[in-house]
């Protein structure tokens, strides 16, 4: 898919305007060996891709501001062998012109070229801490420009954490970034729908897994947006259960949490089902509370209630289920001032969601939870996970549920992006044409 580069662009000049004058530097993220001498499929660094849209490794995007601001990018040369063996490169020269940049380097002139950057200014903006051998490699450049003092240069004496600007302009998309995350909840509620279908006693998780993989790839995604869990019977009790090596059982139900990643941007959904078909009555019972806790937090999302407005929400619904069906005793508000609801539901009920499943932006300003605005994409995932204990009702052992969809906040309340089937009745007609 070839990049918009106005959209990048515009996104750097934005960055620019917040910098002032000063350099910021963001690197991609580096190949990852698998073995000997082969690597993970490769995917490039969030901060960096949503500033130039450049899918290559060996890349360095530099923006330098003030009265002359430059957009100058570092990447791999041109290299026809290399390509015959490991696919197209654009090279310097083309990389300017296609991705909008004023100047482009080879990369392997970093440790000549940055800090002839850095000369002379008061202020450099990196992603402090990420890695510690990217942070010496920052050094290594001030102290190139510090060994120049008597020459008269001054190396920059403010160092900034590049995450106060990009987080925040991150968290709240744009359209483009918003058709791109419905493609990727197209795909991934597609490949939930086949899943559904596919799933029969006497399968195994990894036989779903399969089909999930098919329908991301078939629906054009890149890949998984995280890896998938497909968790059956007490599996569905580990939060993050990955083994997907169970047998499917008949009276058992399945959790999965599997999405698309689509133009860098991640889908997010998880759902459970019975593996037969059919909700037993306490499996029934159980579901039902977790959907009325997704729907109550789905009410909160709106312009002006906060973060964790759709957490309580979700928290009040599920601690009064929990004490009608025998799973706790005692006063709703009680038990939620005490935490004892996280017994049976110990997580958070969302995250932001974008080009990373966890996405980046603070939950709170000056130590409160932030307000929602229209165009932050969270997830609403309320959860009951309920193990085999003396003081459990045994029809209720072994249940694992989590319903999760992906949400954007709009001007007058808020969007669902995510669409598989939800209600008891739904799932049950879906699995049973």
């Amino acid at each position: 898919m070839q990049p918009d580069s106005a959209i990048y662009r515009a996104r750097r000049e934005r960055v620019l305007e917040q910098l002032g004058d000063g350099v910021m530097v963001i690197a991609t993220a580096p190949e990852v060996a698998r073995n000997r001498d082969t690597h993970y499929p490769y995917r490039h660094d969030s901060y960096f891709y949503w500033l130039t849209g450049f899918n290559e490794p060996e890349a360095v995007v530099v923006l330098v501001g003030g009265a002359a601001p430059r957009h100058i990018l570092f990447c791999r040369e041109k290299n026809e062998e290399r390509e015959i063996w490991d696919g197209f490169r654009y090279g310097p020269a083309a990389a300017r012109e296609v991705f909008a940049f004023d100047d482009t380097f080879a990369y392997d002139t970093l440790d000549a070229e940055l800090p002839r950057l850095l000369e002379n200014q008061p202020t450099l903006a990196y992603l402090i801490g990420r890695d510690m051998a990217w942070d010496t490699q920052v050094m290594g450049w001030l102290n190139a420009v510090r060994a120049k003092a008597r020459s008269g240069v001054h190396a920059p004496n403010r160092m900034v954490d590049a995450r106060i600007w990009l987080d925040e302009m991150r968290l709240v998309k744009d359209g483009h970034e918003l058709a791109l995350m419905r493609r990727a909840a197209e795909i991934s509620t597609g490949a939930h729908r086949a899943a559904m279908r596919a799933t029969r006693p006497g399968g195994h998780e990894y036989e779903i897994e399969a089909e999930l993989l098919s329908a991301f790839r078939r629906g054009g995604a890149e890949a998984p947006a995280y890896t998938s869990i497909v968790a059956s019977g007490a599996n569905a009790c580990v939060l993050h259960y990955v083994f997907n090596n169970r047998p499917l059982r008949d009276g058992d139900l399945l959790l999965i949490d599997a999405a698309a990643e689509f133009g860098s941007y991640a889908a997010d959904i998880t759902r459970t089902f019975p593996v037969n078909g059919r909700f037993s009555a306490a499996q029934k019972e159980a579901y039902e509370l977790v959907l009325a806790a997704q729907a109550a937090a789905i009410d909160a999302i709106r312009p002006g209630s906060h973060w964790n407005s759709p957490h309580e929400a979700a928290v009040r619904v599920l601690t009064q289920g929990m004490v009608d069906l025998g799973l706790l005793q005692g006063e709703v508000d009680g038990l939620i001032e005490s935490g004892g609801y996280s017994r049976f539901y110990m997580h958070r009920t969302g995250h932001w969601l974008g080009m990373d499943v966890h996405d980046a932006g603070e939950y709170k300003l000056q130590g409160e939870w932030r307000p929602l605005v229209p165009g932050m994409t969270l997830t609403v995932e309320p959860g009951l996970y309920i193990r085999p204990a003396d003081d459990v009702p045994e029809a209720f052992w072994n249940i694992g549920i989590r319903i999760e969809d992906d949400v954007v906040v709009t001007e007058s309340g808020c969007e669902v992006l995510t669409t598989p089937p939800k209600t008891v009745a739904e799932i049950e007609a879906w699995m049973n044409p």
